[in-house]
């Protein structure tokens, strides 16, 4: 497997603990099974449920996780979807789940599928290609306003007005490359002679908006905190700023127990505590690492462990602040 898999020590590491006695762990994001044949090797007596939409990534990690396939199993799915593939499995919980998020390496390499900005291909961009949305309904369907709407949230481009009305003025666009080159133009040209390609944000926001990116997340996280026996760990890899502030934003909800106000005497919410955060600070990569590999420059890794319910009981006094 030439892919290196980005931050993997780090994700064994906060993994392993919980996998050192066996038990089953969940690769939502499998791709092609890099971080998941670090975790098999180092945790021999865990099982592995892996979880991929994109079939041609899911061939290649049963090619690569080939030596250890009596403790594979391999599902297309949604990793939003994770309540109901472990329901099929008849998996009831489980001790590990890993959210590599974002677009793979084989994905941006891989012309014919469309999320690339610096060579030719079609306005795809479908992670699952049986989806119904592509890049080329949003590149060529939507209206301007709605354009505007998806360069400017998801790709958090300031200048995603002149990019919209000139997509809308330039169509049909034929490809990627058209593409990247009206973005280009669209971007005043101060601005777009230094930094990264003009393009970056914009390609990013019409990904996101074509596998609802942020909607899995929103719908993932919760499934996979809710799997997780005490003591199990959830680990996510976020690679750009929405991401990681709706990871850290939940990690932080499901940390925090009680929401009473500080007022009263006693806890009426019975809200309780589910996680215990792992990473005060998101861990991220070493200089050789971004050196070797310049695509895992922006990881960002959080990671949190499931805490033991608390014991029932009708009121308990707060704690002072």
């Amino acid at each position: 497997m030439d892919h290196q898999p980005v931050l993997a020590d780090a994700v064994v590491e906060l993994l392993l603990p919980a996998l050192e006695h066996g038990g089953v762990f969940v690769d939502a994001t499998l791709g092609r099974g890099g971080h998941a044949l670090r975790i098999l090797e180092a945790a021999p007596e865990a099982t592995l449920v892996g979880i991929d939409r994109d079939p041609v990534a899911l061939e290649s990690s049963r090619a690569n996780l080939a030596a250890h396939s009596e403790r594979v199993r391999l599902v297309r799915d949604n990793f939003s979807e994770l309540a109901s593939v472990l329901e099929r499995l008849g998996v009831a919980q489980v001790r590990g789940v890993l959210l590599d998020l974002g677009v793979s390496s084989p994905q941006l390499d891989e012309p014919h599928r469309g999320f690339s900005f610096r060579v030719p291909g079609p306005l795809d961009m479908r992670m699952d290609p049986l989806r119904d949305l592509s890049a080329d309904t949003v590149v060529n369907g939507y209206a301007e306003p709605e354009l505007r709407r998806v360069i400017h949230r998801y790709g958090e481009e300031r200048f995603a007005g002149r990019i919209a009305r000139a997509i809308v003025r330039a169509r049909p666009v034929s490809d990627t490359a058209e593409l990247a080159e009206i973005v280009r133009e669209a971007i005043p040209a101060p601005t777009r002679r230094t930094g990264p390609h003009p393009a970056r944000r914009t390609f990013q926001a019409i990904r996101i908006e074509v596998n609802d990116e942020l909607g899995s997340l929103q719908k993932g996280l919760p499934a996979a905190v809710d799997a997780l026996e005490p003591g199990g760990r959830v680990v996510v890899l976020a690679y750009h700023s929405l991401e990681d502030r709706i990871v850290k934003r939940f990690f932080v909800d499901q940390a925090s127990g009680c929401v009473c106000p500080p007022s009263f005497p006693v806890c009426t919410c019975g809200a309780e505590a589910k996680l215990r955060i792992l990473t005060r600070r998101p861990a991220t990569p070493s200089a050789q690492e971004i050196e070797a590999n310049p695509r895992a420059s922006a990881a960002k890794l959080r990671a949190a462990e499931r805490l033991e319910p608390a014991s029932v009981a009708p009121l308990e006094e707060k704690r002072s602040a």
